[in-house]
């Protein structure tokens, strides 16, 4: 049905002849542009419920005084289902460790947040498959937990602002919401996460649609497929200046996929885009001195490329 439809407009009222360039990528737009924000409508409503069962304090809650190792593990998995974004690092950062949250398990929930993101998820398992989805899942919570045990282990207590360890933000009463309010919860969340990431959608979308229309087919899989050996490196690279979050990203990562691109390499190049990004340097630099914000993206760049590498080698 979708694809009729977009059919229809791009060859039919707006005269675009399938099979040139122009045609190919005005189709692609049309298609992916209906596809994607229905499937992020349902699925953002969906986890908006799942996520009322997590709010903030009650994450905090979970992990305070846990151990590492265990601690790592749960709060790289709470990080699948906890909203978290770089706007919201301070106060996350400063409450997580005032609350007692052992420093490495609080990183491995802060990597965790926004690298795996649920949405994101479901998407790709809707395009790609559950093996791509489960592929997704699985090394974005082994970065998170691996990533944040070796900061945890390294003891960089003093690298985090002095004013972190004097403030006092006090403990909220975690209060139960009703269905019926996690309904309405619900419904506010997807419309106001719908109109913040809508840009980044529709850009994401046109640079692929561009890329579907114009990259020649053997293109990237020549100088992005596994056998450039920095073709991962080089994409994590690229993938650290954008600023986008994953369903943003999503559009390119199937072009990108359907052209030739290693899945190892679009994994990585994923992953930078939403677990290290430059205004969450920024913000975190109001926490973290400059030594441990080096080691936190040094760390986490270094396990993406690994990650990448891995993938490529077996897939």
């Amino acid at each position: 049905m979708l694809k009729i439809f977009a059919d229809y407009v791009a060859y039919s009222l707006f005269g675009l002849r399938p099979g040139t360039h122009l045609g190919e990528a005005t189709n692609f737009f049309i298609y992916d542009t209906i596809k994607i924000f229905l499937l992020l409508t349902v699925i953002i409503f969906v986890v908006a419920i799942i996520r009322s069962q997590f709010p903030p304090e009650k994450t905090k809650q979970i992990l305070s005084h846990k151990r590492e190792y265990i601690g790592n593990v749960l709060a790289a998995l709470l990080g699948v289902v906890t909203p978290f974004c770089s706007c919201s690092a301070v106060p996350l950062f400063i409450g997580f460790v005032e609350s007692g949250v052992p420093l490495g398990v609080t990183f491995s929930f802060l990597i965790s947040s926004p690298m795996v993101n649920e949405v994101a998820l479901i998407l790709l398992y809707g395009l790609f498959g559950w093996k791509i989805a489960a592929i997704y899942i699985s090394s974005g919570l082994i970065v998170a937990i691996v990533a944040g045990f070796i900061i945890g282990r390294l003891k960089m207590e003093r690298y985090v602002q002095d004013y972190v360890w004097q403030m006092q933000v006090g403990n909220v009463e975690i209060t139960k919401l009703t269905h019926r309010e996690k309904i309405e919860y619900a419904r506010g969340y997807t419309a106001g996460l719908l109109k913040k990431i809508w840009p980044y959608v529709l850009v994401g979308i046109g640079i692929g649609a561009l890329i579907h229309g114009y990259a020649p087919e053997n293109f990237l899989a020549q100088y992005a497929g596994k056998n450039n050996p920095f073709a991962v490196p080089l994409a994590v690279l690229i993938g650290v200046p954008l600023y986008s979050n994953a369903a943003g990203i999503i559009p390119i990562v199937h072009v990108l996929m359907e052209k030739g691109m290693a899945v190892g390499t679009v994994l990585a190049f994923m992953m930078a885009v939403t677990a290290l990004s430059l205004p969450e340097a920024i913000i975190l630099n109001n926490v973290l001195k400059k030594t441990l914000l080096a080691v936190f993206f040094g760390t986490v760049a270094v396990a993406i490329v690994i990650v990448g590498y891995l993938f490529n080698a077996i897939l």
